[in-house]
């Protein structure tokens, strides 16, 4: 396990790179579908990671409480060849045993993390109803596994997009697994 924190790569004020991914639900995801919301969380995570699943519980959370206003979305960009944990069909049975109910999408081609500048998971995008950059970072503060959240720094930061409040800081962090490339770059 390379553990990465997130790196700024995509800036505050920045446009949500176009994809076009399949969900576990077999049927094709766009950008463009997310564009009525108020706000869009974008995930990159998997299944294997240690640290993603530390975040599961948090990341339906999320959904529960903004679902209606702000799109959540979960993209496993993993190379299922050398992980076949984060396979496809890992991924609808990982979504059913957790519960997830936001789409989950795969980045087969890799070229939708590379766009985002995602290098761990979770690495998570916050974005407002204009799908620019508000905030890019950590769920919450609690950054090593045995740690407990005090501060639920996404569910704040969207709360702040919803009530028109500037979120001040704009990147901290998320740490997690590296996102593993096909033929091993990193």
């Amino acid at each position: 396990m390379v553990l990465l924190e997130s790196e700024l790569v995509l800036k505050t004020g920045g446009k949500a790179p176009v994809f076009e991914l399949t969900g576990i639900d077999d049927k094709k995801h766009s950008l463009d579908e997310f564009k009525d919301y108020e706000g869009l969380l974008v995930i990159f995570m998997c299944n294997h990671c240690p640290y993603v699943q530390a975040k599961i519980d948090a990341m339906n959370e999320i959904y529960n409480k903004f679902k209606d206003k702000i799109a959540i979305v979960g993209i496993n960009s993993n190379d299922p060849i050398d992980y076949p944990d984060d396979s496809f069909d890992s991924m609808k049975k990982v979504a059913s045993e957790k519960g997830i109910k936001f789409p989950y999408l795969v980045d087969s081609s890799q070229e939708v993390a590379k766009k985002y500048g995602a290098v761990c998971t979770p690495d998570p995008f916050l974005f407002d109803k204009e799908q620019k950059l508000v905030f890019h970072g950590r769920l919450d503060n609690a950054m090593k596994l045995e740690d407990i959240a005090t501060e639920k720094t996404m569910i704040i930061n969207m709360q702040k997009l919803l009530d028109g409040e500037k979120i001040e800081k704009d990147f901290e962090p998320s740490i997690g697994c590296s996102i593993k490339w096909k033929s091993q770059q990193t």
